[in-house]
């Protein structure tokens, strides 16, 4: 919640930059203004390396994933053929990467909801999970959920926290792609807090209230 708080503060201000000329279309645009040609060159690499690198992570996590359910499939396999159908709609057409991608998008927003949900529910009728846990809100109030490996582990959970968040600041690059951004702009970032509270908060919630803490065990990453 924290880190969600700080985000939406800066992508007010950055909000706030983009709008005040009407020529700026991506934060390299008001750094450059504000920096120089130089500050803004490297952030416009910088930010482009950071999506190529996430986008190579994605899709081996999808390798990873498949072999969850196929084992003797090797984790190269899907990997490929993810790049390959995302190298493929980004060749085909602007307005079928746009349209592919909504529709990613609202897969994973309905699965959140029906977590969310699903949560609720089990919290509403007191389910039991097979490791004897009953699912209640009086998880939230265990102080072992609060801070349990203490400050030390409060600080180095905002990594996780704040990569959470990746691609947040892609609302400051909408600006060159929208036809009104003056009234777009301002309405996308005002519904921030909104979506942090229901997609990041309420999870959360849900998550400790059905697995309690100590029931989210630590599990390897995908790898």
């Amino acid at each position: 919640m924290l880190v969600g708080f700080f985000t939406y503060m800066v992508m007010r201000a950055m909000g706030e930059l983009l709008l005040t000329r009407h020529d700026y279309r991506s934060f390299a645009d008001f750094v450059g203004e504000y920096l120089g040609p130089q500050a803004s060159f490297y952030l416009g690499w910088t930010y482009w390396l950071s999506w190529v690198v996430t986008c190579i992570a994605d899709v081996v996590v999808c390798g990873s994933y498949m072999q969850y359910w196929f084992p003797e499939l090797s984790a190269w396999m899907p990997a490929l053929s993810m790049l390959a159908i995302l190298f493929l709609l980004n060749l085909l057409s602007v307005k079928m990467f746009g349209e592919a991608e909504f529709w990613f998008a609202l897969i994973k927003v309905i699965t959140i909801i029906a977590l969310i949900g699903t949560g609720g529910w089990m919290i509403a009728t007191g389910w039991t999970s097979p490791d004897g846990v009953t699912a209640s809100l009086s998880h939230l109030t265990d102080p072992t959920a609060f801070m349990p490996h203490g400050i030390t582990g409060f600080f180095a959970g905002f990594q996780i926290a704040i990569f959470s968040f990746t691609g947040i600041e892609l609302l400051g690059t909408m600006t060159a792609e929208t036809r009104d951004p003056q009234r777009i702009l301002p309405k996308a970032i005002n519904a921030l807090p909104l979506r942090i509270i229901i997609f990041y908060l309420l999870s959360m919630v849900v998550i400790i209230a059905v697995a309690s803490w100590p029931g989210c065990r630590r599990r390897p990453a995908p790898s």
